[in-house]
């Protein structure tokens, strides 16, 4: 078997990214640490954990008492999952720092879904009903296909997950960005890219890479969190958030299992089938980034198992969101980057960050209180991490053996990835079911990667690039993941 990687590149890796850790995947940080750390994790992805919740809750028309049960549920099933993958549950688990939340994949058939219903005069429970039951089924997509990555090493080389690592990198960048700029609030309001919000922006970001790239520990471990609370103080000042929703949100959640009950539809069914595998797809390249900027190996036994243990738990969570009413789950890309700035990749934070979201859950108020936060303060926290996650795939694509055949592999995935994330207009064409995967720019050059690289020959040069073999006395040295 052929791939195109030179020898050594994992331990090259490792050592690098290793050199730059805090805290490794096995260090226990004292208390204090591992809750700023944390806490900055849970704020980067509150936000997109709860929004899908709310757009769904009120496509549906659903009273306020039933959003805010789901977004409960939605935070508590994040906080379940998170702590399975990085515990390691038996076979169920990364055992990396793999933070969990719902996708935004999951939308497009979903509201489609909403809309048919809907003119079919279906009830909201009704609608809602399907939904999660299609959940349901379709997690055993990503449980079922997780016992046959052993094959991983042929269908997955570095020139594949470095592709996907990088995408993950450079497409999110500009949701950073609209962030910045206001925000969906602010294109409803008329005002995005008003220089209100660049003004507290364009702070919060300075404030992250500055601390990011200071040598206290302190200041690096804290940089996001810094920088939301500056924000937060200049948002308060300028009259920019908004307490209004606060006082509608009930204190406690009492989590009841299928509330909303289950049903299926096999036509409904397609569309999330593909977006199962579709984000399997994702799963993986988030996995691999994890791995890299941990210092952990991205190739070999111990790298398949991880692979296997992350896919498996990312079906087993989103089986058990749908049996507590909320959607999906996946691993989230976003929080390599808190890992990379901060310098901590403890899977023992996963630990504490389960306990916070699982502690939103039962108490939303809280959750209310950090949504009152302008999405520009948030957009402008995550940006510099995205950017850090696209550096970890680049590092990947830097020790191929970049022939010909690797460089049209790469900048046509590039090129498909990139075009669909900033101009999605252009598949306004195609029908519903085909635009909702094709509007995924990690998985539509995740997948040409893996297309092209199974497809286009190899020539004498690409055959002279060997897999580097995993040395018997090595191979029988790797530790389990408790």
């Amino acid at each position: 078997m052929t791939v195109e990687v030179a020898p050594k590149t994992i331990d090259k890796n490792s050592d690098k990214n290793s050199s730059n850790l805090i805290f490794g995947l096995e260090d226990n940080p004292p208390f204090r640490t591992a809750i700023l750390v944390a806490l900055q994790h849970v704020c980067v992805i509150f936000v997109p954990s709860v929004t899908p919740a709310i757009l769904i809750g009120r496509a549906l028309n659903l009273d306020a008492t039933s959003i805010s049960y789901i977004i409960g549920m939605t935070l508590l099933v994040a906080g379940f999952a998170t702590f399975v993958q990085a515990r390691r549950i038996g076979p169920i688990g990364s055992g990396l720092l793999s933070i969990q939340g719902p996708s935004f994949a999951f939308l497009p058939p979903i509201f489609s879904i909403i809309a048919t219903m809907s003119a079919a005069g279906s009830t909201p429970e009704q609608t809602l009903a399907l939904i999660l039951g299609l959940g349901f089924f379709g997690s055993f997509i990503q449980i079922i296909l997780s016992r046959f990555l052993h094959f991983a090493q042929i269908i997955f080389p570095p020139i594949v997950t470095g592709t996907a690592v990088t995408l993950i990198g450079l497409t999110l960048i500009r949701f950073g960005m609209h962030d910045m700029a206001g925000g969906d609030p602010a294109q409803q309001a008329g005002d995005y890219g008003s220089l209100r919000y660049w003004a507290v922006s364009i702070p919060v970001f300075l404030i992250v890479a500055i601390c990011s790239a200071n040598s206290n520990r302190f200041l690096r471990m804290g940089s996001v969190i810094i920088g939301l609370l500056v924000g937060a103080i200049i948002a308060v000042v300028m009259g920019m958030t908004d307490f209004s929703q606060i006082g509608s949100i009930p204190m406690f959640n009492i989590p009841i299992p299928f509330r909303f009950g289950l049903s299926f539809d096999l036509a409904a069914f397609i569309p999330f089938a593909i977006i199962y595998f579709a984000t399997s797809l994702e799963v993986i390249g988030d996995i691999t980034a994890t791995s890299m900027v941990t210092g952990e190996p991205i190739q070999g036994s111990k790298y398949i198992k991880r692979l296997k243990g992350g896919l498996l738990g990312d079906g087993f969570n989103s089986f058990i969101a749908s049996c507590c009413s909320t959607l999906p789950t996946v691993t989230l890309s976003q929080n390599n980057g808190i890992i990379q700035l901060t310098g901590v990749g403890s899977r023992y934070i996963g630990f504490y960050v389960a306990g916070i979201l699982v502690f939103l859950g039962l108490f939303p108020i809280i959750g209310a209180i950090l949504t009152a936060i302008p999405t520009p303060v948030f957009g402008a926290a995550i940006m510099l991490m995205f950017g850090t996650v696209a550096v970890a795939g680049f590092n990947i694509l830097r020790e191929i053996n970049m022939t010909n055949r690797s460089l049209v592999i790469v900048g046509a995935s590039l090129a498909a990835g990139l075009g669909v994330t900033f101009v999605p207009d252009a598949l306004a064409g195609f029908p519903e079911q085909i635009r909702s995967i094709l509007e995924s720019g990690i998985s539509v050059g995740s997948l040409c990667a893996l297309i092209l690289n199974l497809v286009l020959p190899k020539s004498t040069e690409d055959r002279m690039v060997q897999e580097p073999a995993i040395p018997d006395s090595e191979t029988s040295s790797l530790t389990e993941v408790n």
